[in-house]
């Protein structure tokens, strides 16, 4: 059988991200080049990945307190400017709260958004969440 044609491919993280991968290399027994891989062959999945967000669908049962949660979905969204980040900080208000994300190293972004949005959603720093940028202008300026 012929030898694949293989390559590197190499990428900065944070140190938070490196022991997130590995903690979960750990748990499922897979090493870090087996689970990018499937990372990667997942990326094709998926027809347009830059308007779905995944999203994990609950079953509520009678007893308020107990959730279950199934297998994730996609949700479809109609902006195409979405970008997945990290919550770095949540400033609560008496009804707004200020919301940053950590997009990539060093760039972060910033929004406003009700507080009961914050408590629906479970913001808090350190997990995971999408921002959704719909907007008919964008001005640039310059000094």
């Amino acid at each position: 059988m012929p030898k694949k044609e293989q390559g590197w491919v190499t990428f900065q993280t944070s140190e938070e991200e490196r022991k997130i991968l590995e903690e979960f290399c750990g748990q499922s027994q897979r090493t870090k080049t087996e689970i990018l891989r499937e990372l990667v062959r997942g990326l094709n999945q998926h027809s347009s990945p830059s308007n779905s967000l995944p999203t994990e669908e609950r079953l509520y049962t009678q007893n308020p307190e107990t959730e279950i949660s199934t297998q994730k979905k996609s949700l479809k969204v109609s902006s195409r400017n979405i970008l997945k980040g990290v919550v770095k900080r949540v400033v609560t208000g008496a009804v707004n709260s200020e919301v940053t994300l950590e997009i990539i190293h060093r760039v972060e972004l910033t929004s406003i958004i009700t507080r009961v949005s914050v408590e629906e959603l479970d913001l808090s720093e350190g997990k995971e969440a999408y921002a959704v940028i719909k907007s008919n202008d964008i001005v640039i300026a310059r000094e």
